[in-house]
């Protein structure tokens, strides 16, 4: 037997399926969206194994930090089956920025965790750059993330995200609900579609009732109804944060998974409960639908 006979295969990532260089120029395509979401107290550089972010430079005296994180859900099913990758990215962020906006909160910063079998050329930047848009949407920096190419883990062209955001709120300005009392005025501000909530139930009934996605939708035939359904998650950071600083909101909910029945009692204090006609206002299409 030969000395080569008898050498060990040798064993490297790239034979294990996963592509160091792939990831290397992610990161660089990458750096430049994060650098634009840049705000007072972050650099938004990419690179070190974790963001820094100055509070005393974003202004804040006695803040009190609030952390929120989110996904997309199977919203991510219908973006993957129809080439839809460039909004996912804004319903990541919006489903976490939203969170911190109820509090009282100022989103600062936002990771995210972009996670797949093999990265597709092109996917994850289309991805990430919805994440960048969605962050200077809500005037959040994007410090950081994790890209996972995990081979045997997803399907073939599947992914799935995580987010992550940080936000503050000066002290005596934390909304907690505390202060809602009996004949407070409930006001609700409109979705932009179906959010990142209850995709699971309508995937369920387009695949029941055969909806074909990519021809117009019966309630507008201008719009195809992939293109209604995929429609991102409203963020709602600067029409409320104005409002949120003048101290007159006692509370908010962001209406998810559970809807209005499950999420506003979320911020009632014992013994209060809401009034709510959901006659009083015109049904959006796409929901009537």
């Amino acid at each position: 037997m030969s000395e080569k006979q008898n050498e060990p295969d040798s064993y490297t990532y790239a034979k294990a399926g996963v592509s160091i260089e792939a990831g290397n120029a992610l990161i660089k395509a990458i750096a430049p969206l994060a650098k634009a979401t840049a705000r007072a107290g972050a650099n938004a550089e990419l690179g070190g194994f974790g963001g820094f972010f100055d509070l005393k430079a974003a202004g804040y005296k006695d803040p009190l930090l609030v952390a929120a994180n989110d996904g997309v859900g199977t919203k991510l099913k219908l973006a993957i089956d129809y080439n839809r990758h460039d909004s996912v990215g804004i319903d990541l962020v919006a489903m976490c920025v939203n969170d911190l906006i109820v509090q009282g909160a100022e989103p600062l910063f936002f990771l995210d965790y972009f996670a797949t079998g093999k990265l597709e050329n092109g996917i994850a930047e289309r991805v990430v750059a919805g994440i960048a848009e969605g962050c200077k949407m809500s005037g959040c920096a994007l410090i950081g993330g994790e890209t996972a190419e995990m081979p045997g883990m997803y399907a073939d062209g599947d992914y799935d995200l995580a987010g992550f955001c940080v936000g503050a709120v000066e002290r005596e300005k934390a909304v907690t609900g505390e202060h809602i009392e009996s004949g407070d005025v409930l006001l609700g501000l409109e979705s932009s579609g179906v959010h990142s909530n209850g995709f699971s139930l309508v995937r369920r009934l387009a695949a029941d009732k055969g909806w074909k996605l990519d021809r117009p939708a019966l309630f507008n035939s201008d719009l195809l109804l992939i293109e209604a359904l995929i429609a991102p998650t409203r963020i709602y950071v600067k029409s409320l944060l104005p409002l949120m600083q003048s101290g007159r909101i006692k509370a908010l909910a962001h209406i998810t998974g559970g809807g209005l029945l499950e999420n506003i009692p979320r911020v009632l204090p014992d013994g209060l409960h809401a009034h709510v006609d959901a006659a009083q206002w015109e049904q959006p299409r796409l929901m009537a639908f």
